[in-house]
């Protein structure tokens, strides 16, 4: 079994995802809201992927349109570091330009009230992240 894990990286709120057993499909599985302090958000994610055990930890690296990387760049690689300090398994970074944007319409296309779609927006994204991370790097299953 091998399972990737999304983390979409925000100010206020961070987006978590998983893939199922499989490895075929992604799932969000929570919206974290951040505590203020970078240790105790990268101990939780840390272990939130212990959780599901993933092979690697994917996160959404928000890119500038113009495929530049900006400020939020580092903020969320300094972040991926506090996370991965004592993680032994793989990870890797994936552009997530529009993941958010494609998550709202998602949401918004089912209908939801502003409200709902502010309580899962980021679970979505990294859902949005996950599935565009598995079309590029499928997971191999042992056979």
């Amino acid at each position: 079994m091998y399972r990737y894990f999304a983390v979409d990286v925000g100010d206020r709120r961070i987006g978590l995802a998983v893939t199922d057993a499989l490895g075929m499909t992604a799932q969000g599985i929570e919206t974290y809201t951040r505590t203020g302090s970078e240790k105790k958000d990268a101990a939780y994610v840390r272990a939130m992927a212990a959780k599901y055990e993933p092979c690697r930890i994917v996160f959404g690296l928000p890119r500038n349109m113009d495929g530049s990387y900006g400020p939020q760049c580092d903020k969320v690689r300094a972040f991926a570091e506090r996370v991965l300090c004592g993680w032994d398994g793989e990870h890797d970074f994936y552009d997530e330009r529009l993941s958010t944007m494609a998550a709202e319409r998602f949401l918004y296309e089912a209908e939801l009230k502003w409200q709902q779609r502010r309580k899962v927006i980021d679970k979505i994204a990294a859902q949005v992240i996950l599935e565009g991370y598995m079309t590029l790097h499928p997971i191999k299953q042992d056979k």
